[in-house]
């Protein structure tokens, strides 16, 4: 066979190797872009509203979330393989919202070794290894709790703290602004006890009990989360004439009608769906060639029942959480 023959006897074996090889490489310029977004529960309506405002933000930019995270917010293990899973299937972005600031830092910075970009929000993360952080200011949202406080008991009174868990940083510093502010400009307040409803609604209900219990002359509680408020409220709905003030933290249709019962004196709230978008796109941008601002912190409202029908308040409260959630 001469030369000429066997070139294009080559040509003709190779042919059927190369074509499949080229489609799916041409498949895969064309194919959506993954983001997986894992936030630390899904119980509660919190993660919803971060859910839909994610769902927006992927559906302008036309890409896939893979929305998944543990069914509770203690389950660190649980999250921990989410995360694993994510990196093994080498998606595109990671956006997490950590339950720990320590535990999870191995795992955020080998995905960004193997060039998968993370944004961290709701919580903060032990590492400077991220695109971006999405997330409310949370001791500026302690400081305006305890602001509210110390006007609703004029400055004086016996106060307790329904906290969530150590670890979680966003609510660490809740807790930490509302106490440095309390200590700071209301001398005549005192911090008579501090628990821990570890992200739960029964345990954050019954040692709500056990504080009241402790504490009959109990003027006032403080709840830092959607859980802890969840609980503290159910426990005093329970007390027929209970006088304790609550000042909760979050916002559900269950606690709005506390709110508007006056169960709750007040609710200092985020804006969760705004914090899925926005990190979402953050994301977005880097995948896209842009850098991302490293830390956006978004401001915290503080609710009163007079301001419920502010359109500001709306936006956060009521989130249209139908329109992007199967």
């Amino acid at each position: 066979m001469n030369e000429p023959s066997r070139i294009r006897r080559r040509a003709w074996l190779t042919a059927p190797i190369l074509l499949p090889l080229l489609a799916v490489s041409a498949c895969r310029r064309h194919e959506k872009k993954r983001l997986a977004v894992i936030p630390k529960g899904r119980a509660h309506v919190f993660w919803q509203s971060v859910h839909a405002g994610a769902r927006k933000a992927a559906r302008e930019a036309k890409v896939d979330i893979i929305w998944n995270g543990p069914a509770t917010e203690t389950d660190l293990t649980g999250q921990l393989q989410i995360l694993d899973a994510m990196i093994t299937q080498r998606v595109d972005a990671i956006v997490l919202a950590p339950i720990d600031k320590t535990a999870l830092v191995n795992a955020v910075e080998r995905a960004a070794k193997q060039g998968i970009p993370v944004v961290i929000f709701d919580s903060g993360l032990d590492t400077n290894q991220f695109v971006a952080q999405v997330t409310t200011d949370n001791y500026a949202a302690g400081v305006a709790a305890a602001e509210r406080m110390g006007k609703i008991l004029n400055g004086k009174g016996q106060v307790a703290m329904v906290m969530v868990q150590a670890g979680a940083a966003s609510t660490m510093a809740r807790e930490q602004g509302f106490l440095d502010k309390i200590q700071t400009d209301f001398p005549g307040i005192e911090i008579v006890d501090r628990r821990y409803g570890t992200a739960d609604f029964a345990k954050s209900l019954a040692v709500t009990e056990n504080i009241l219990t402790a504490h009959p002359a109990l003027d006032a509680l403080f709840s830092s989360n959607e859980s802890t408020t969840v609980g503290a409220a159910q426990a005093l709905k329970a007390r027929s004439g209970n006088k304790v003030r609550l000042v909760g933290f979050d916002s559900s249709q269950n606690l709005l009608q506390d709110l508007k019962s006056g169960v709750i004196d007040s609710l200092v709230v985020q804006h969760p769906f705004r914090m899925g978008y926005d990190s979402v796109r953050a994301a977005l941008e880097k995948l896209n060639g842009g850098s991302p601002v490293k830390i956006q912190n978004l401001s915290p409202l503080v609710v009163t029942r007079e301001r419920l029908g502010e359109p500001e308040v709306q936006e956060r409260v009521n989130p249209p959480l139908s329109e992007y959630l199967p």
